[in-house]
């Protein structure tokens, strides 16, 4: 099954929950034991992202234990990194929309686009918009964050994303970020948008998990909370508050 239509499908039984792994914060067979922890208790995709700094080897071995210790889909999530890995489930074409920098708009989308289409790997297209902080990933994108009281800004992204034909609208306040992207900013966005909303950055706690789908996320992402000590019950409490 193509992953676009297992995201849909799960989309009708309710939120989708995703754990991001960073190749650059544990050895490869500790990120696979975090993505069957994550599955275990259920999680429904896995997104690999190449952080600012790892190497090319290290993304592919983090990437083969995933896949072999994880059932669900594993997707290569593109961020701040010239590594790049085509051996899994899906590609997601992130355009950060409010970069000041075109190379993260389109520039090194266009350079693995043809290898894309000759390897005929299923691409699923985002619309990612920093929200601020921003956290690291907004200093690597260049970004113009978007304020957190400015509501209409985020709007307009979403809706250029939709617009462009984009198939998801990605709301990120940043990896580590102290709060995730306002309640309010999520609200606004979900009524004018038609198309599925990511929001990720800040989710640590089952009230930050619930609140931002009360708010209207279809699917959350969440990372760093699997990476400390006791992250097994602390992501079984944020699946709960998003499936009940």
């Amino acid at each position: 099954m193509k992953v676009q239509k297992y995201i849909e499908q799960k989309l009708e039984q309710g939120a989708v929950h995703i754990t991001l792994i960073d190749p650059s914060r544990q050895v490869p067979e500790a990120a696979g034991r975090l993505a069957e922890t994550a599955q275990d208790v259920g999680s429904d995709l896995i997104f690999v992202g190449g952080s600012s700094g790892v190497t090319q080897r290290a993304l592919t071995e983090t990437a083969e234990v995933v896949k072999e210790r994880a059932s669900i889909p594993v997707l290569f999530f593109p961020t701040g990194t010239e590594s790049i890995c085509l051996n899994l489930d899906a590609f997601l074409m992130l355009s950060l929309l409010n970069s000041r920098n075109s190379k993260f708009i389109s520039g090194t989308q266009s350079k693995v686009s043809s290898v894309l289409k000759r390897l005929d790997v299923e691409v699923l297209s985002i619309g990612y918009i920093m929200v601020e902080p921003g956290m690291k990933l907004g200093e690597i994108g260049e970004a113009d964050l978007v304020a957190r009281d400015n509501f209409w800004q985020a709007i307009g992204y979403a809706l250029t994303a939709q617009y462009m034909g984009m198939s998801y609208v990605f709301l990120e306040a940043g990896n580590g970020a102290a709060q995730p992207v306002p309640a309010g900013m999520i609200r606004a966005v979900k009524r004018e948008i038609t198309v599925p909303l990511i929001v990720g950055g800040g989710i640590r706690t089952a009230i930050d998990a619930r609140r931002v789908r009360q708010a209207g996320a279809d699917i959350v992402v969440t990372g760093t909370v699997i990476e400390t000590a006791g992250y097994r019950e602390r992501l079984r409490s944020i699946l709960s508050a998003l499936k009940e």
